[in-house]
């Protein structure tokens, strides 16, 4: 049996910025830090992140831009603070799919290893209910 989501990964070249990306966007809290151990296949760390396990280990970072992404769900009444954050560390912002009303608004961007990241201030009960009309 499932009982949810136990963690994401993100590999990353520079465990730094990554982090400073989390902390900035997404009030990421350090939770671990493996400096020059590494258990796994690599340096890590560990945050959390609205109490989900974030994961970023040191490697490769993707060959290209997709559109799979994570998405982290945020207040309506918070989109325009995270939107100037992701502009202070100079992210690139990806336009949003086009949307109808009622199913949130989200901020698209990609990190520097092009990982696209979405917040979202919906959910799947607005959305559901906004598709059925």
């Amino acid at each position: 049996m499932i009982e949810g989501l136990s963690h994401i990964t993100f590999i990353t070249r520079d465990l730094d910025r990554m982090e400073e990306i989390l902390t900035s966007v997404l009030d990421a809290r350090r939770i671990y830090d493996s400096g020059d151990q590494t258990f796994s296949l690599s340096k890590e760390r560990f945050f959390d992140v609205g109490g989900l396990w974030i994961a970023t280990m040191e490697g490769e970072p993707l060959p290209e831009k997709s559109y799979n992404h994570v998405a982290f769900k945020i207040a309506d009444e918070d989109y325009e603070v995270r939107l100037g954050r992701i502009r202070a560390l100079g992210l690139e912002i990806k336009k949003g799919r086009p949307r109808v009303d009622g199913e949130g608004r989200s901020i698209y961007f990609y990190d520097d290893d092009k990982h696209l990241i979405e917040l979202h201030s919906g959910s799947l009960e607005q959305r559901l209910a906004r598709y059925a009309n």
